[in-house]
């Protein structure tokens, strides 16, 4: 491979970048509204209310943290059972959960993010979880809800096809996609928002690693998979949208 490509990608991994930005001409330097923390929701897709999930975590999540630290391991493999919408409720504020608005422009979640942008959407390839019907679902954090965008049996299928084949996706009681809002951190940042997105990715699934450890649950991050294929199949348009990490699930 060409060694200028090896470059091009490491200098990415670096922050030179913010000693060329005048951060004088970014968006919000400019006085331009900041882009919504969440995306609004389809008028038409109906909304399941979730159980509270900081009182979930707090019930259900009381593993030791240096017990879930040392026995947190990637899991490829499920057991039948589905989880309760509870523990996924609980799953879903460990990883995007809000704990305080502080104005249009930034949120407190229960993970870092770079300028509390939080860039991500959470996305649901549900396949067993109690009282709820397979299909695909978005998380809206800032409602407490899920957003029900489609009943499909096949959600599990068509997820591990997505995943580049990777059977276990097929096997999860859900599997979580995030997606990328790049707008969100630019607004901010500018040319400096996309390693720190990156980075942000790394806090979120390293929590669902913990939370799940908690209740029994594996997990397992996927890095590797088709991304026109996964942001087609959560129906993004791969620009201003776009698939950035995802994590299979189910009870050990």
């Amino acid at each position: 491979m060409n060694e200028n490509k090896f470059d091009a990608n490491r200098y990415f991994l670096k922050d030179n970048i913010r000693q060329q930005i005048d951060f004088s001409s970014t968006a919000q330097s400019r006085g331009v509204p900041p882009p919504p923390l969440q995306k609004p929701c389809p008028p038409d897709a109906p909304r399941i209310p979730l159980p509270d999930g900081a009182k979930a975590l707090a019930r259900l999540g009381n593993m030791p943290l240096g017990a879930a630290i040392l026995q947190r391991e990637s899991v490829r493999h499920y057991a039948a059972g589905a989880l309760s919408l509870e523990e996924l409720s609980m799953l879903l504020w460990a990883t995007q959960g809000v704990r305080e608005i502080l104005g249009a422009e930034c949120a407190l979640r229960t993970v870092p993010s770079a300028g509390a942008r939080h860039a991500f959407e959470t996305h649901l390839a549900i396949n067993r979880v109690e009282s709820m019907p397979a299909g695909l679902y978005r998380y809206l954090p800032f409602d407490g809800a899920l957003a029900q965008l489609r009943v499909d049996e096949n959600i599990g299928y068509d997820a591990a096809m997505a995943c580049l084949g990777q059977g276990f996706v097929a096997a999860s009681a859900a599997t979580f996609f995030w997606t990328a809002i790049p707008e969100r951190m630019e607004w901010r940042y500018g040319l400096a928002a996309h390693k720190v997105i990156a980075v942000d990715a790394g806090h979120v699934c390293q929590n669902l690693y913990l939370a799940c450890q908690s209740i029994g649950a594996g997990a397992c991050a996927i890095a590797a998979y088709d991304q026109n294929a996964c942001d087609k199949l959560l129906g993004v348009n791969g620009d201003e949208e776009f698939t950035i990490y995802i994590a299979a699930v189910g009870k050990k």
